[in-house]
């Protein structure tokens, strides 16, 4: 088994949202993710998918692109993006979702070496998006990221947690927010990321050893639409998890 990741995928197969709009290389993106997913990953593999999956408003708008996820290979854990409009109460997600994928709100998943914490997060003091407007909501995501957490002490105590997160937990000068202060204080190895887009915000993307935790970024134009591979680690993120 190998766990990959992948985020932001920003599907819109029932909505006219085409993502080209930011650049060329969003040209038929969901094509060359899917090409690139179906060669790397297999069915006994785990992606995790830390959100903005879907442009749709409502759960039933967003069949086609959750149908597109769940036919790809491997067992796919979603988290909830601040896009993910369609995504209603979590019991409602659950039971429209594919068999192959497992969505996370507030909670955790144990996939056999790791225990995976998933939550939204929200934009931070510090952060290049934050404004006073998101006090409130960045404070109840704190609290919901702790739920997250002791959810994954709770289900597997001697396991290793990996957060799958959709904000960054970093400033814009990649200092700690609270969030990253919080991931500190449990067993997580790893924390994956997405949300910034662009090469100005890339700028503001964290990745590599922090106070023994592993941090990657996954927006999927970060990567060239092709699925990043978490564990086992490759050889430069060997050195930095040392």
């Amino acid at each position: 088994m190998k766990i990959w990741g992948i985020s932001d995928l920003h599907l819109s197969f029932a909505s006219n949202k085409p993502m080209d709009i930011f650049g060329d290389h969003w040209c038929n993106h969901a094509e060359k993710m899917a090409e690139y997913w179906d060669k790397l990953i297999s069915h006994e593999d785990i992606v995790l998918v830390p959100g903005d999956l879907s442009w749709a408003m409502k759960l039933q708008d967003a069949r086609l692109d959750l149908d597109w996820i769940a036919k790809r290979p491997g067992l796919k854990i979603l988290v909830k993006g601040n896009h993910d409009l369609w995504w209603s109460s979590i019991g409602k997600v659950r039971a429209f979702i594919g068999k192959s994928c497992i969505a996370l709100q507030n909670d955790s998943y144990d996939i056999g070496e790791f225990v995976v914490a998933g939550s939204r997060c929200w934009s931070a003091p510090g952060s290049f998006d934050y404004t006073q407007h998101d006090e409130k909501i960045y404070q109840r995501e704190l609290q919901r990221l702790k739920i997250s957490l002791e959810h994954a002490c709770s289900l597997a105590p001697n396991k290793p947690i990996i957060a799958a997160i959709h904000y960054p937990p970093f400033t814009m000068k990649k200092e700690n927010t609270a969030f990253a202060d919080l991931l500190e204080q449990y067993p997580v190895k790893i924390c994956v990321y997405g949300h910034l887009h662009t090469q100005k915000s890339f700028q503001y993307a964290f990745e590599g050893m922090r106070n023994n935790i592993l941090y990657m970024m996954l927006s999927c134009d970060y990567l060239h639409f092709k699925p990043r591979l978490i564990w086992p680690l490759l050889q430069s993120d060997e050195v930095a998890y040392a």
